[in-house]
């Protein structure tokens, strides 16, 4: 009997219903194929169900049993990984996949598993995550040309082409390519579908190492101490001129606002800055000194410590 039976309209049918990953295996030695730019996006709108930006709970475990049965010689259901393989596999697999360790999979975890083009995984695979926010917002400010408060495609392939050069150090991208990276990125990564990237959305094509204010110091948890206070503001004063100002500012008060805040633009962040800053005594200079930051971090861990102890 040949592959191709009962009829190839039932296979195809079969394929499409049972395991998308298929399509992408070379039908002689199961290997995945180079994927393009466009198939690792068919691949990440297929998988992330939700379109919330991660392959999680059911998702994932979809995708992990077409990815395993994918690999068979016949065509078999993705059903046919049991339960108990399929715990294991996940838990070897978020070992191997999740950075972050968060039990779920965003884009740059996929683009690790899944081979692509080069150039193409080059801009998921950044050696060196950002130190903070400050040198992120550095970036922001030298893409965002007109100074509209968002990243417009032109802006967005500017950034990617400057990116795979300093990556490669050479200059070998058609532009045909680049406009090609672009258009994915921005399906990969706008997620309200304006065409462009506001702050948020940028913020997680390149991302930081840590939100240094997320940590369990800064929840109330345990008490704030003069060293965590001195260890915020250096990590936010990069020039070391005892204020933090410009993009420095900009860059604490994006990491603060990301606590309160999933989706934000520029705007977001003025109305913010203006919010926190009213509350401390600001200087129209437009800088924060050590006792303003002080304040600033006293009222975050006692509001998330009040928050705490009223969620029930």
């Amino acid at each position: 009997m040949s592959s191709e039976s009962p009829t190839s309209a039932k296979k195809l049918n079969l394929e499409r219903a049972s395991n998308f990953m298929r399509q992408f295996r070379d039908p002689d030695s199961r290997e995945l194929k180079k994927l393009s730019a466009n198939q690792f996006m068919e691949v990440w709108s297929h998988y992330d169900g939700d379109g919330n930006g991660y392959i999680e709970g059911t998702e994932l475990d979809g995708f992990l049993r077409e990815f395993v049965s994918s690999a068979n010689f016949t065509d078999i259901s993705p059903d046919a990984v049991s339960d108990s393989m399929l715990e294991e596999l996940k838990a070897c697999f978020m070992e191997a996949y999740d950075d972050n360790q968060d039990g779920k999979i965003d884009i740059r975890e996929l683009a690790q598993l899944l081979p692509m083009e080069e150039n193409f995984l080059l801009l998921f695979r950044f050696d060196n995550p950002l130190e903070s926010s400050v040198e992120f917002m550095k970036i922001w400010r030298e893409y965002d040309t007109d100074g509209s408060g968002y990243i417009e495609a032109d802006e967005l392939k500017n950034f990617l082409r400057d990116l795979l050069k300093e990556a490669k150090k050479i200059n070998d991208v058609s532009e045909d390519k680049l406009i090609e990276y672009t258009d994915t990125m921005l399906q990969v990564f706008d997620s309200n579908k304006d065409g462009r990237l506001q702050l948020s959305e940028m913020a997680k094509l390149l991302p930081v190492k840590e939100n240094f204010l997320c940590r369990q110091v800064f929840k109330g948890a345990t008490k704030l101490t003069k060293d965590d206070i001195e260890r915020v503001f250096s990590l936010y004063d990069r020039d070391n001129n005892g204020s933090i100002e410009n993009e420095e500012l900009r860059g604490f008060l994006k990491d603060l606002l990301e606590l309160v805040k999933k989706d934000y633009d520029a705007q977001d962040l003025l109305e913010f800055e203006e919010t926190i800053l009213q509350g401390v005594e600001y200087s129209s200079e437009g800088k924060i000194s050590r006792k303003q930051l002080t304040m600033i971090l006293l009222a975050l861990a006692k509001h998330n410590q009040e928050e705490e102890v009223s969620t029930p």
